[in-house]
């Protein structure tokens, strides 16, 4: 492959991944252990990292996703 392309996809994937750290919900409070969506388990590391935290890391891309389009305001 071309590594000005690889490197291109890259720093997309960086600035999207900083667009989507930059808009994310703050949460507050005490995060819970199961996904109010699926029922998995929260890992502690995301518990811990994303302060109350409702929902795993794939239901909260889910609705992160389904978000994104909705313009508020």
């Amino acid at each position: 492959m071309d590594e000005h392309l690889i490197e291109r996809a890259q720093r997309e994937q960086d600035e999207e991944l900083q667009r989507l750290i930059a808009s994310r919900v703050q949460y507050q409070g005490e995060s819970l252990t199961e996904c109010e969506e699926c029922g998995c388990d929260i890992p502690k590391a995301r518990q811990e990292a994303v302060k109350g935290c409702r929902m795993c890391f794939d239901c909260q891309q889910v609705i992160d996703k389904r978000n994104a389009g909705v313009r508020r305001g």
